[in-house]
Parts: C-alpha cells; sequence; structure tokens
C-alpha cells in the first residue's frame, strides 16, 4: 500500500499515519526525518545535501529525490509507505512520478486532510510536546493529565517556538501557494481523495481505511 498525505501543518497527518502504520505495517516517510538520516549515515546523498545546507541554502530537489529513492530501495518500504510531507511543489511531484515509474512502483492513493487555516491555527497555538519521547498534547483538545507533564514518560512539555499565530500563518500561505497545483496534478491522475480534517480523530480514521480497502 503506497500513500501520501497531504495536509497543512496541524491538519494531522501525524496522528492518521500512525495509525496506518499499525494497519498496513509500512513506514511513514517524511523528507526531514530522511534527510537528517542520511546526513547522520553520511550517504553519498546525505553529504550532497549537507553540503547545501552548510551554506546556507536550499536542498536542490535533484538531491531530495535521491535520498527518496535510497529510502524507496530499502526492505521495510516493500509492502509499501506512507509519504508524508512530500511533494511540496508541483515539481516535486513531476520528479518523483518519473522516479516511482523507474522503480516499478505507483501511488495507491492520495489523501488530502481538509481543514480551515483558522481551526489549524488554534490547534497549532494550543499545541505543547514532549521533548524528551516526542508525544504531542493540546490544552484545548488533547489535554495532558498533569498539567505541563508528558502522560507517557512524565517530562515536561513545552511549546515549540515556532507554534505562534504568526508563524503558523506564514507556514499556511505558504502551504497553499506551493500545493494548490498538486491537487490538480493528483486529480487528473485519479489518485486523489480529499476528506473533511475537522472531525472526530476515529471517525476520519475510519473513512480512510475504507478508502484504502
Amino acid at each position: 500500500m503506497n500513500i501520501m498525505l497531504f495536509g497543512a501543518p496541524g491538519a494531522g497527518k501525524g496522528t492518521q499515519a500512525k495509525f496506518l502504520i499499525e494497519k498496513y505495517g509500512i513506514p511513514q516517510i517524511s523528507t526531514g526525518d530522511i534527510l537528517r538520516a542520511a546526513i547522520k549515515e553520511g550517504t553519498a546523498m546525505g553529504l550532497e545535501a549537507k553540503k547545501f545546507m552548510d551554506e546556507g541554502k536550499l536542498v536542490p530537489d535533484s538531491t531530495i529525490i535521491g535520498i527518496i529513492k535510497d529510502r524507496l530501495s530499502q526492505e521495510d518500504c516493500k509492502k509499501g509507505f506512507i509519504l508524508d510531507g512530500f511533494p511540496r511543489t508541483l515539481a516535486q511531484a513531476e520528479a518523483l512520478e518519473v522516479l516511482m515509474k523507474e522503480m516499478g512502483i505507483a501511488l495507491d492513493k492520495v489523501i488530502s486532510l481538509n481543514v480551515p487555516d483558522e481551526l489549524i491555527v488554534g490547534r497549532v497555538t494550543g499545541r505543547k510536546v514532549c521533548p524528551a519521547c516526542g508525544a504531542s498534547f493540546h490544552v484545548e483538545f488533547n489535554p495532558s493529565k498533569v498539567a505541563e507533564k508528558c502522560d507517557y514518560c512524565g517530562g515536561e512539555l513545552i511549546t515549540r517556538k515556532d507554534d505562534n499565530a504568526e508563524t503558523v500563518i506564514k507556514r499556511l500561505g505558504e502551504y497553499h501557494s506551493q500545493t494548490a497545483p498538486l491537487f490538480d496534478f493528483y486529480q487528473s491522475r485519479n489518485l486523489l481523495v480529499e476528506i473533511d480534517g475537522t472531525r472526530e480523530v476515529d471517525d476520519i480514521t475510519k473513512e480512510i481505511f475504507a478508502i484504502l480497502g
């Protein structure tokens, strides 16, 4: 099962990805995570990416695609994968399509979690995370049992520096301008399914499972 998750920052992609991982036993592939892993492991593509980052430049699409190719070639992707946060632009989508054809694989579904911007701002600005184990909470929608303490490891919860309204609104603007053309791209390939991401988490999960079959 080869799945792509779309959605603005704070739309709930990470939450749904966890359920997909549990059900299908496939890995979640986040560009940021595989970029960091490639650099840490010292792969050829990782070293190339590090060179650009050290110079304060954006990592070019060709390098990102190379890192994704390396990741999709690994054993745990044989049964499928969940792409999260990539592609972000039409050029990346086109390059990914070429890569996957070369590798003899194809996407099964592109699932977009649609949530209004004003709701996302409320979700993100109330977010609390545990730096120790990575667990995420929300002061209103998903509070921890003990204030400012992680339910899982007891660590002190923090608010990320970029979890403020001004930063979130800027990121949402970038998301909409960059990803808008991707909806038409995947719609034309009969892959895109849009889901109302404002409902209860369990209801969203059930709909995704029903779509994937």
